[in-house]
C-alpha cells in the first residue's frame, strides 16, 4: 500500500513540476520584450515586463495604438497580458491566445519546451502559423 502512495505521490509531484516549467521570465526571440509567464487558477498567462524600447522618441511610453478596441489604445505596452488562457496536457501548453500589439492581433496559440530553457511559442491564422523561440532568463 504504502508504494503505491508513493507511486502516485511522485506522478502527481512530476505532473505539477512539469505543468509550472514555463513558469518564469522569458526573452522573446526578437529580444525586444521580456515575459513573465504566470499560473492563476489551473491556467497560464503572460505579460510584458521589460521592453527593449519602452518609450516612444518623444519620451512618453509606448500605447497599445494598434489595438482593434479603440477603447484599449491608451494602455501601456509594459505590463501588458499578451498571453492568455492557455492549459497544460500532453506536455504542451495549449487552447491559449497570443496578442501581438504590434499588429493589433490576437491568435489562437500553444507552447512547448524543447528543454528547460528553450520555450517554442506557435501561433496560428487558420491552418498557418509561425513559431518562434523563446529563451528562459535566470
Amino acid at each position: 500500500m504504502k508504494i503505491i502512495a508513493i507511486t502516485i505521490l511522485f506522478i502527481t509531484s512530476h505532473f505539477i513540476c512539469a505543468q509550472s516549467e514555463i513558469t518564469g521570465v522569458w526573452l522573446t526571440q526578437d529580444k525586444e520584450v521580456k515575459v513573465e509567464i504566470y499560473e492563476n487558477n489551473g491556467k497560464y498567462f503572460g505579460k510584458s515586463i521589460w521592453l527593449k524600447n519602452p518609450n516612444t522618441k518623444n519620451g512618453n511610453p509606448r500605447l497599445d495604438e494598434r489595438n482593434p478596441n479603440q477603447s484599449l489604445r491608451k494602455r501601456s505596452l509594459l505590463n501588458l497580458v499578451i498571453l492568455t488562457d492557455f492549459i497544460y496536457e500532453d506536455k504542451e501548453w495549449i487552447d491559449g491566445r497570443l496578442y501581438d500589439p504590434n499588429e493589433g492581433e490576437t491568435y489562437s496559440c500553444k507552447m512547448w519546451l524543447e528543454n528547460p530553457k528553450v520555450l517554442k511559442v506557435r501561433g496560428y491564422v487558420g491552418f498557418l502559423y509561425e513559431t518562434e523561440t523563446w529563451t528562459k532568463l535566470p
